[in-house]
């Protein structure tokens, strides 16, 4: 999901599973999905890892509570691993967890139908600025526009776009080299300050263009 906020379809899934190898299934935006439903690797395997956790889904990322489903042969192998590195999550974050998973189903859904909201609107006003989305994100809280038309230096442009516009962007470079040319906006904000930030955004691109 990070950065395009796009999710594997099932079919993506099922051919994944026919290479017949161990599977690491990063599905930490699990459950944040706006469109159609979310799935797990481990529904077409169960030789897979899975890696979860609360930072997200339950917005808990400072305190650092997460866990791996395993397949039962490596498990041993695994408690090795983690006695020799840490010994447990803190006490707080584990009691934080049991209330979010026992408590908190409403307000996940109140805050899926928030991160919607700003989905929707962020789309929309990056698409008549002139930003391509191929696919429009269903899942975490991301949208990765092409930004071509202005540069092919994502990075040069991030900076450009911070110090001129005082809008904070990803450049698409940061996740490997097809992400040159990329921008990535996070929705994780407030509506009122994604309005401003598309603002300044929209005055840094015609003060762009007529510059050019």
């Amino acid at each position: 999901m990070n950065p395009t906020g796009n999710l594997l379809s099932p079919g993506v899934m099922r051919e994944i599973t026919e290479f017949r190898i161990p599977i690491i299934s990063d599905e930490i935006y699990h459950g944040l999905v706006y469109e159609n439903s979310a799935h797990s690797i481990l529904e077409y395997t169960t030789d897979a890892f899975v890696l979860n956790g609360f930072s997200k889904l339950f917005a808990m990322t400072g305190l650092r509570l997460g866990y791996v489903i395993a397949p039962h042969k490596y498990i041993r192998t695994m408690q090795k691993v983690q006695q020799n590195l840490f010994i447990c999550a803190s006490s707080t974050a584990q009691r934080a967890g049991i209330a979010a998973l026992k408590m908190a189903k409403n307000d996940v859904a109140e805050m899926k139908k928030t991160y919607n909201k700003r989905r929707i609107y962020l789309i929309e006003r990056l698409r008549k600025l002139g930003f391509s989305i191929k696919v429009p994100p269903t899942g975490a809280f991301y949208v990765f526009v092409n930004a071509k038309h202005l540069s092919t230096n994502s990075y040069k442009l991030a900076f450009d776009i911070l110090e001129k516009a005082h809008l904070g962007v990803t450049p698409g470079i940061d996740f490997g080299k097809n992400g040159e040319g990329f921008l990535r906006f996070s929705y994780a904000n407030s509506l009122e300050n994604i309005v401003e930030g598309m603002n300044r955004l929209e005055k840094y691109i015609t003060d762009y263009a007529a510059s050019k």
